[in-house]
């Protein structure tokens, strides 16, 4: 097994509050496992920290888990360690606003094109293309509005 790359050393400080934050038991089960997790790793307190295993069996975690929290606290700190990185938001922006959606379930309610029986998914993209409000749009797109406004086409 290779060397650890990261070793925890605690100050006295982040010691006691990590000890006062598993006596008072009000944080997340994640968080406290975290501060287990650091505390059973300080090598600060005469070399005696445990081993990744024997943290993995106390702890009932996984060695990703104990190595990640070691890496996390000893690059970007304590604060990080316990609570995890913050997840930058990648999400696309919507596409309908409540004009369109609107606009969808009149068109999608009105009676269907000439040739036709009833709408398609297809054919409202193609008719919301049309009426300028896209450039262009999925029938899928087309079926999660409709499904959230609990519309059916059949």
């Amino acid at each position: 097994m290779p060397a650890k790359r990261y070793h925890v050393e605690l100050d006295e400080e982040e010691r006691t509050s990590l000890k006062r934050l598993l006596t008072t038991g009000k944080e997340s089960t994640l968080k406290l496992t975290r501060a287990r997790i650091l505390l059973k790793a300080d090598t600060s307190k005469l070399g005696s920290a445990y081993d990744d295993k024997q943290i993995k069996e106390a702890i009932e975690v996984s060695l990703s888990t104990i190595e990640r929290t070691r890496k996390t606290f000893v690059l970007e700190g304590l604060e990080a360690a316990l609570n995890g990185k913050k997840r930058r938001d990648l999400s696309k922006p919507r596409k309908f606003d409540g004009e369109k959606e609107a606009h969808l379930i009149a068109l999608a309610c009105s009676e269907a094109p000439e040739g036709h029986a009833r709408w398609t998914l297809r054919l409202l993209a193609e008719k919301m293309v049309e009426l300028k409000h896209f450039s262009s749009i999925s029938h899928e797109s087309i079926r999660q509005v409709l499904k959230k406004m609990n519309l059916d086409l059949g």
